[in-house]
């Protein structure tokens, strides 16, 4: 990295509140210089003309019109029910 700052593995171990052995630090130094250098290399294409997006291709709205539909028989709802009773599924007590 030409003009990028040291890397403090300690500062950002610290925020990303991980406990690092020396060899983990050294491993994650290197690997984070490593993205940090593509990054910088990204930095110096020339995107003149070219519209920011969030995405790489147009996203639409996919939702269906919300029609009212009749829901699953009991049967079926409870068909994978582990236990049930009175035509509802039962679980174990979660508060006392």
């Amino acid at each position: 990295m030409s003009n990028a700052p040291e890397l403090n593995i300690d500062h950002i171990a610290k925020l990303a509140r991980l406990a690092l052995t020396p060899e983990e630090k050294a491993t994650f130094a290197a690997q984070l210089g490593s993205v940090l250098h593509h990054i910088e290399q990204l930095a110096k294409v020339d995107v003149t003309g070219v519209e920011p997006t969030a995405h790489a291709f147009a996203v639409t709205n996919v939702w269906r019109d919300d029609v009212a539909e009749p829901g699953l028989p009991v049967a079926a709802a409870l068909r994978n029910a582990p236990a049930q009773r009175e035509n509802m599924i039962a679980v174990p007590k979660v508060v006392e």
